[in-house]
């Protein structure tokens, strides 16, 4: 089993909505690219809630969330991994990414999303613990995998809103307590 890395967030000095990711998989990986797996949903959600379509050249994709307020990452910045699932992660070798200086670079960001389980996961066991930012919103969302196949398009498209500013029922972060805000 090999070690992979996750890449670079995608991210803007303003941004106030941060969407985090597990691992990138094998597709991604191999192109170099967020949810780049042609079955992945990410980009066709994206396309309809801020107008990042997935026939648009990725830099262009980019650069639309960049200017909607949305920065890109995965919880994890390395890991042994044998195949693209989640759940073939071996938990003893996952290594988090730097999220006291991501958010001290970002102090706009108040909102985090977890596209996925895994994510969330990842984040409440090797994040949460020592973050020192400024009070944050956590929810998770649906993971827009191909192997989430527990719900459709429509589904999940709806769930994803809640990136958009506007919404609620965020689980908020403010020191060491992760409480449901209301």
């Amino acid at each position: 089993m090999k070690r992979i890395h996750s890449f670079a967030p995608v991210e803007d000095a303003d941004a106030s909505v941060l969407i985090l990711g597990s691992m990138p998989g094998k597709a991604s990986l191999a192109a170099g690219q967020y949810y780049a797996h042609h079955r992945n949903m990410f980009w066709t959600i994206m396309g309809e809630l801020v107008g990042a379509h997935p026939g648009l050249p990725y830099q262009e994709r980019l650069k639309i969330l960049r200017s909607s307020g949305i920065a890109l990452w995965d919880v994890l910045e390395s890991c042994l991994r044998k195949t693209s699932m989640d759940a073939h992660i071996k938990a003893t070798s996952e290594v988090p990414n730097d999220f006291n200086a991501f958010l001290l670079q970002h102090p706009g960001v108040t909102h985090v999303f977890f596209n996925g389980a895994k994510a969330e996961q990842s984040f409440m066991k090797h994040v949460l613990p020592s973050l020192k930012s400024a009070p944050l919103q956590f929810q998770r969302l649906p993971s827009t995998s191909p192997a989430n196949a527990g719900m459709n398009y429509r589904q999940k498209l709806l769930a994803w809103r809640s990136v958009l500013p506007g919404s609620s029922g965020l689980f908020q972060h403010s020191g060491a307590k992760t409480q449901m805000s209301v």
